[in-house]
């Protein structure tokens, strides 16, 4: 039985054990960046998660190649005191001949944190995360150029994504890790024992996709649903802030609507026995 943190779940995690965010956080993977109305509803969707209270927004460079970053900076500069904006280097774009593939070594690593603070208009990257890790560098090189970017004043927190359990353990015994960014929903389970060990260590699990887009059509998920007057997406939200008290979801989207019912899924409360038959549906 996985540790499970008490009813109604906290609102607030510390990332790196010393700066608060709101739980429900936002993914603006999804924002459109092409110049006309499609950006200005990106930017006025950036702007209403604010409004509402959400202060965790992940992005990367790989969002349209350093787009998503401009088109926050753009939205939200000079940002609020209490608003964290995390970002994701390691993935380069492609070129003449080249398609877009993992990059792992130091000094593109480096080159990515400058461009990040660029286009965020930032002295400091509060989260930074590595993307992916590339099996062509080894693991040391990747998250120590990283650790000596936060040494330099460049970043103030050091995440990781799509990792296992060996390979966050040995990612903390280079340096501290603040964060992991996993896939995971209610529906999808296969990074459960990374859950568990992030848990154990006080780190903050991200999980993207944290709607998995058969949840609308599971019938566990909708009858809940049904139960709460909520909508399964909120349901499913719900559900991954009582699984474990470091998870820190961030819902992508596009639409304000969609944005309004994601974040309203803060305020809904799972009961033990409803929390119970969603953990059931897709347990390993």
């Amino acid at each position: 039985m996985n540790d499970r943190s008490p009813s109604p779940p906290a609102t607030t995690f510390r990332i790196g054990g010393r700066r608060p965010v709101r739980r429900l956080g936002f993914g603006a993977m999804h924002l459109p960046t092409t110049p006309g109305p499609d950006r200005e509803r990106g930017l006025a969707v950036a702007r209403h998660a604010v409004r509402l209270g959400v202060n965790l927004i992940d992005t990367a460079h790989l969002y349209g190649w350093g787009e998503n970053e401009s088109l926050l900076a753009e939205a939200l500069h000079p940002y609020p005191d209490d608003l964290l904006i995390a970002t994701k280097v390691g993935v380069a774009p492609p070129s003449p001949g080249r398609e877009a593939d993992l990059d792992g070594r130091p000094e593109f690593l480096r080159a990515q944190v400058e461009e990040g603070l660029r286009r965020l208009r930032l002295e400091r990257i509060e989260l930074l995360q590595l993307h992916r890790v590339d099996p062509k560098v080894p693991l040391a090189d990747q998250v120590g150029a990283l650790a000596e970017a936060r040494e330099r004043g460049e970043i103030a927190h050091l995440g990781l994504s799509e990792v296992t359990v060996a390979q966050l353990a040995e990612a903390r015994e280079i340096t501290g890790i603040a964060t992991v960014q996993n896939r995971y929903s209610v529906l999808d389970r296969e990074y459960e024992d990374v859950v568990d060990a992030c848990q154990a260590a006080g780190i903050g699990f991200l999980p993207w996709r944290p709607v998995h887009p058969a949840t609308v059509a599971a019938g566990e998920v909708q009858a809940v649903a049904a139960e709460l007057g909520a909508t399964a997406a909120q349901v499913a939200l719900a559900w991954l802030l009582r699984r474990s008290p470091v998870m820190l979801p961030i819902p992508g989207t596009g639409s304000v609507a969609h944005l309004e019912e994601n974040v309203a899924a803060g305020e809904l409360t799972l009961s033990d026995e409803q929390f119970d038959r969603l953990d059931g549906i897709a347990r390993p």
